[in-house]
């Protein structure tokens, strides 16, 4: 499990400005390395290759790169933009987080720099004439990484900002989530069942002052809290929930100091919106966010809300593959869990609400709970015949007609049938 400043760190380098500044540092590295290297070369090399064809491929870099940085920011502010109407706000963040469009960019922003400050430097005759033979060679590599980095671009701007692609991320995104959830359940610490005595009076409760999403709660710093004043710390609020200054984040047992609790406190991060980081609840509430827009009367695509729901019958398999007890790492810390019903309800309930007249989406979810009812680690049996009648009941509420009714009753009357 990751420490609050891992997990800072870990958002920084997603930052888009990241790796811009790391590459356009190595542009202008590089740029200045060939005054350092050119004692080591030959003087009569720089004649033999023609070396003073450098300024002119320099200009050349200088002026393309700015046009086609212009062009690609223009084209990656679009895809946010479509991504935002066509799917859902809430993934923007993922596809502005993505890997390949940050490098692309940083690439032509770093060659950009990296020709500037060239340019720059054989104006001077910084450089002389063995070390023109070394920016010459440099440039030639620099050639080469710009043509790969445009040709994965237009193959990349083909997928950006779809909403099969966007979709793709949420359910990766989401996976990944619950997965380091169930390697690490309840953060290493051990489960904190309903009505347990550590919450409550006359324990101590923690509070900050900010209000928005607890993004972040770093166990290993609660630990060592408790270790060291010889206290147990109940979380109650794990990512995804929303506090305020009136909100206990955890309890601490017994009485403790004002600054113990504010170093309590600090174990938690707080933000304005949500993180797929820690909050594997999240990544399906975005999901059928996207099914349930793609299901609206201005949109009208059952067949995105049959795609989706085909993905969160996969996200949900990660729980019945890896749903297991594992070793408590930190014996003193106690945190609310994320239960298999909460999961589902945040994913099929709006689904199974906004989709209640749709005949292809209410038979697709019958599968889904079918394949479901199947699993056998956790609840899932249970869980899939709650939400199947559900649906049912919904469908039975809407204007669906008689035929397709019966349809989806038939198919919701398998999980009573014992497995063959």
């Amino acid at each position: 499990m990751k420490s609050k400043w891992q997990w800072w760190f870990g958002q920084v380098v997603r930052r888009i400005w990241f790796r811009a500044t790391l590459f356009s540092l190595a542009g202008v590295f590089t740029a200045l390395l060939a005054v350092a290297v050119s004692p080591y070369i030959p003087q009569d090399l720089p004649t033999k290759i023609g070396a003073d064809a450098v300024d002119k491929i320099l200009g050349i870099i200088a002026s393309s790169m700015l046009t086609v940085t212009t062009f690609s920011l223009t084209t990656m502010v679009s895809a946010y933009s479509a991504v935002t109407t066509n799917v859902t706000p809430r993934a923007t963040r993922l596809v502005m987080e993505d890997s390949t469009t940050q490098n692309v960019l940083a690439t032509f922003v770093g060659s950009f720099l990296f020709s500037l400050v060239g340019i720059i430097a054989l104006t001077t005759g910084y450089y002389g004439d063995r070390g023109r033979v070394i920016l010459f060679v440099v440039t030639i590599g620099v050639i080469i990484l710009i043509v790969v980095t445009l040709l994965r671009w237009i193959d990349h701007l083909s997928r950006l900002g779809r909403v099969t692609e966007t979709t793709q991320r949420v359910e990766q995104a989401a996976i990944e989530s619950l997965k380091a959830w169930l390697e690490t359940p309840h953060l290493g610490g051990n489960r904190l069942q309903e009505n347990d005595k550590r919450v409550g009076k006359p324990n101590t409760a923690i509070f900050q002052r900010q209000v928005g999403y607890v993004q972040h709660v770093d166990a290993g710093m609660l630990s060592e809290i408790a270790d060291e004043f010889d206290v147990e710390i109940a979380v109650v609020a794990i990512a995804g929930k929303l506090v305020s200054h009136t909100t206990p984040l955890a309890w601490a047992t017994g009485q403790i100091r004002v600054e113990v609790c504010e170093r309590i406190a600090n174990a938690f991060t707080i933000g304005d919106v949500r993180s797929f980081d820690q909050d594997p609840r999240f990544g399906a509430v975005v999901l059928s966010e996207i099914a349930s827009r793609a299901l609206s009367p201005a949109v009208n695509d059952p067949g995105t809300a049959i795609d989706v729901i085909s993905r969160g019958v996969r996200m949900l398999a990660t729980w019945d593959e890896h749903c297991r007890e594992r070793d408590v790492r930190y014996p003193r810390l106690f945190v609310a869990p994320v239960t298999l019903d909460e999961l589902c309800d945040d994913l099929f309930v709006p689904i199974a609400r906004d989709g209640a007249a749709n005949v292809e989406v209410s038979i697709r979810l019958q599968k889904a709970f079918h394949i479901l009812h199947g699993f056998k680690n956790g609840n899932f049996e249970k869980v899939a015949c709650r939400h199947s009648a559900a649906a049912v009941k919904r469908s039975e509420a809407s204007a669906m007609v008689e035929d397709d009714l019966e349809h989806v009753r038939r198919l919701a009357g398998l999980m009573a049938r014992p497995s063959q």
